[in-house]
């Protein structure tokens, strides 16, 4: 992930093209028709830049959606979470967007395999998880980069979450808070019974991640990269892809950097 220079930095407010997704929600409709009044929206095929309006889910949709236009997202909140989004205002909407600080996020690939042998892949922008899909818990060998380094982990599961989506899932799970620019993953595990003092570990992006289910049978595990699921998994690899990109639009004065230092020293 890294920071660079924003391709609208040439356009005057009343030159660029906006288009606009919503939620579906009651708020982000009522703010999408404000908006509407103000603005004559465009499609996205159409635009220099998508507006979207919602919370973090709509963010993480709209980065799925649309990410082969090549289009930058800005986000304004107008729902439960928005972390990923910046605050809604219907005011100089164009002049914010076109002062924002860009942010190019690569998302994770995700390779997994099932028990009756089918092969399954799926980008992430937050996290690729590992979940246990029973009573029971998980036995899962865990290889970075071919060398094995938990024969045997035993707990609900665990979590690969990039640098965006570390502050997500990951968090909850008591993984730590990945800043923007350090290209770092997070291999965060989820109730850990075995290894039970173990917290997890950072590794570069560049690493190959690789879980696998040592008792598929007994024992059924579930994958989602963000929320694609796939079920009775064997084993799942994961890895920065850096042949997909998307640009992400954030205020100066509230940028996701600042947003994730910040929640570092809250309660």
């Amino acid at each position: 992930m890294q920071q660079r220079g924003n391709s609208l930095a040439d356009l005057q407010p009343s030159e660029l093209k906006i288009a606009c997704v919503h939620s579906g929600t009651d708020m982000a409709a009522i703010h999408y028709h404000e908006l509407s009044a103000l603005h004559a929206f465009v499609s996205p095929q159409d635009c220099d830049v998508i507006l979207a309006l919602g919370g973090d889910g709509l963010m993480l949709q709209a980065l799925h959606n649309h990410m082969q236009l090549h289009k930058p997202i800005y986000g304004m909140h107008c729902g439960t979470i928005g972390f990923l989004m910046n605050e809604f205002s219907k005011d100089n909407v164009a002049e914010r967007i076109l002062s924002a600080d860009p942010f190019v996020l690569h998302p994770v690939a995700m390779k997994a395999t099932t028990t009756d042998g089918r092969v399954e892949e799926a980008l992430a922008f937050n996290e690729v998880a590992l979940i246990r899909g029973s009573a029971q818990s998980a036995n899962i060998r865990v290889s970075v980069d071919g060398v094995v380094r938990l024969e045997k982990y035993m707990g609900d599961g665990l979590i690969v979450s990039t640098a965006a989506g570390s502050t997500a899932y990951n968090l909850s799970a008591h993984g730590p808070i990945i800043p923007l620019g350090s290209n770092m993953l997070a291999l965060t595990p989820v109730s850990p019974f075995r290894p039970r003092r173990w917290k997890g570990a950072l590794l570069p992006h560049t690493t190959v991640i690789t879980m696998e289910n040592l008792d598929p049978k007994k024992r059924p595990l579930l994958t989602t990269a963000d929320s694609k699921d796939i079920y009775d998994v064997v084993s799942v690899s994961v890895r920065e892809d850096q042949s997909h990109s998307v640009t992400m639009l954030f205020d100066k004065d509230h940028s996701l950097e600042e947003r994730i230092i910040r929640e570092q020293f809250t309660d």
